[in-house]
C-alpha cells in the first residue's frame, strides 16, 4: 500500500499480526523458561541471554533500517544533481 507521496506503507492488519507474533513468541519462551525444570540460575540464564538477544535484534534492526534510508537519501541527492545537470546541458545545447 502506497500513501499519497508515492511511499509504501504496512497496513494495520499487518502491523497488528507482527506485533501480536513477536509478543506470542517472547510469551511463549518466557513460559518455557519459567516451567522448565532446572535450578533457577540456569533459568536466570536464559532469560538473560533472551533479554540480549531481543535487545541486539532490535539494534541490529534500527542499523539496517538507517543505513537503507541513508542510501535512499544519498541516491535521492545523486539522481536530482543528475537531473540538474541534464537540465543545464538541455539548455546550452538548444540555445
Amino acid at each position: 500500500m502506497f500513501n499519497e507521496q508515492g511511499i509504501q506503507q504496512d497496513s494495520s492488519s499487518w502491523i497488528f499480526f507482527v506485533k501480536a507474533c513477536f509478543f506470542i513468541a517472547i510469551a511463549a519462551l518466557v513460559a518455557g523458561i519459567v516451567f522448565m525444570p532446572v535450578d533457577w540460575w540456569i533459568k536466570g540464564y536464559l532469560a538473560m541471554g533472551t533479554l540480549f538477544t531481543v535487545g541486539s535484534t532490535f539494534s541490529l534492526s534500527k542499523t539496517l533500517r538507517d543505513q537503507h534510508e541513508a542510501q535512499k537519501l544519498i541516491h535521492k541527492i545523486s539522481n536530482a544533481k543528475t537531473e540538474k545537470m541534464l537540465k543545464e546541458f538541455e539548455m546550452s545545447g538548444h540555445s
